[in-house]
């Protein structure tokens, strides 16, 4: 419990730079384009005057933490401190901060809020969560936020917009220890059917949830579609 608390207290007082100013960088794996590194990129705003935005050019979902190694890696400046990259979100992590912001690296790595869960075996394949993985990685209190969904065409980004902020200023101020990061999953409901915040540990699925689709493209040749069905955790 000692050994808990003191590391708990080094996290917190990595973040607690107000004195400063908090450096923040936001990731994603959906695109820098997508109304959920938007919803985050609020969040650090409110916490920070600093931020900083990094993320994939298109959709990253189902990265992982892969690397680009046999690819450049093609940078785009949306703004002064935005910026799209043709990479993975953990080449997002590393290019930020062993490039981008090496005059300073940030004290915070915010990853999401994700379109979709990032429960159960969920987290090997995600971006999202490669993105605080990283941070974690590089000694950055980092954390990652994932709105659940049951119908892809209404994802509740209020119920994460109204929770999200709340939850993220209060685990900045308290802290949390090193070489752990934080994954927020928000629930597939209306902001006020929501009971409150468990911590839990991280489930298993039945089996892999992954499902193989063949099809037959235009010109009579064969391609496949991968897909994740959500079933119950155990």
């Amino acid at each position: 419990m000692t050994d808990l608390m003191t590391e708990t207290r080094k996290t917190q007082s990595q973040m607690d730079t107000r004195a400063h100013g908090l450096r923040v960088l936001v990731v994603n794996d959906d695109g820098i384009h997508s109304p959920g590194i938007a919803l985050m990129e609020r969040f650090a705003r409110r916490l920070s005057e600093d931020v900083w935005v990094v993320a994939p050019e298109f959709e990253n979902s189902g990265a992982g933490h892969s690397l680009s190694l046999a690819d450049p890696i093609r940078v785009r400046q949306l703004d002064e401190q935005k910026f799209a990259l043709r990479g993975t979100p953990t080449d997002c992590v590393v290019l930020a901060c062993r490039h981008l912001m090496k005059d300073r690296r940030p004290d915070l790595v915010l990853s999401g809020v994700n379109r979709g869960a990032n429960l159960a075996e969920d987290v090997t394949y995600s971006g999202t969560i490669a993105g605080a993985m990283e941070g974690t990685l590089l000694d950055i209190p980092s954390l990652c936020m994932s709105q659940v969904f049951r119908d892809r065409d209404d994802v509740k980004w209020h119920t994460a917009e109204r929770f999200g902020f709340e939850l993220l200023s209060r685990l900045v101020e308290v802290g949390w220890p090193r070489h752990v990061f934080i994954n927020i999953n928000f629930p597939p409901l209306e902001p006020d059917e929501v009971r409150g915040v468990r911590v839990t540990r991280q489930g298993r699925r039945q089996e892999s949830s992954i499902q193989v689709h063949d099809r037959v493209d235009a010109r009579g040749f064969p391609y496949f579609w991968l897909s994740l069905s959500h079933e119950e955790n155990i």
